[in-house]
């Protein structure tokens, strides 16, 4: 099963105890906004940035080359 990212942000929420406001307020954002972006699982890569930064977290995103394995 593969999770998306809006279930990813929210079972590090979870294990953080950290409540959808709370991550609203520290990315800057109303909770309304975040909760349906992580509905919709719609997020910029600038986004996921701020996300993981207040929850913690490292963000990597790369896209793999098949064949040469190159990363980009």
């Amino acid at each position: 099963m593969v999770l998306t990212l809006g279930e990813k942000i929210k079972i590090v929420m979870k294990r953080r105890g950290m409540t959808i406001t709370t991550l609203a307020e520290k990315t800057g954002q109303t909770r309304q906004n975040l909760s349906n972006k992580l509905a919709r699982d719609n997020f910029t890569e600038k986004e996921i940035t701020e996300i993981a930064r207040a929850l913690d977290c490292d963000y990597d995103a790369y896209l793999t080359m098949h064949g040469s394995n190159d990363r980009i």
